[in-house]
């Protein structure tokens, strides 16, 4: 009997998939991935990541983001570039800078660096995205 089963997941369906840095676990190096990835614990290198890059509260990140989508609860050291939208929750901090078309900073949110938004900056993240 197979413990894992083939549900032909190809495609778009494989996309959807969910990577996760564990709390108390540490990453080093960089993290290429199709879906999405929620750092619970530290990664110290790069995230190129297709769909959504999730940076949980006591999480943290050192190095640059590069995504569609960046939901940053935890801590980033480095530059975010997304090509749809970044938000920066409460009590968050992210020392570096931010690029993408869309850009939510909540109340308690902390950004040390420069911000780049509008149309061209999703143009820009398309291109270095491939």
């Amino acid at each position: 009997m197979a413990i894992f089963a083939d549900k032909g997941s190809t495609g778009a369906d494989a996309e959807t998939g969910l990577s996760i840095i564990a709390a108390g676990m540490e990453v080093v190096g960089d993290i290429v991935a199709e879906g999405i990835v929620k750092v619970e614990g530290a990664v110290r290198g790069n995230l190129r990541v297709a769909r959504q890059v999730l940076v949980a509260k006591g999480g943290l990140v050192e190095g640059d983001i590069q995504t569609r989508e960046a939901i940053i609860g935890g801590e980033v050291r480095g530059g975010i570039t997304a090509s749809q939208r970044i938000e920066i929750q409460p009590a968050s901090v992210v020392h570096g800078d931010l690029s993408a078309p869309m850009l939510l900073v909540q109340e308690g949110g902390e950004v040390n660096g420069v911000l780049r938004m509008g149309a061209a900056v999703a143009d820009m993240a398309t291109v270095h995205a491939t």
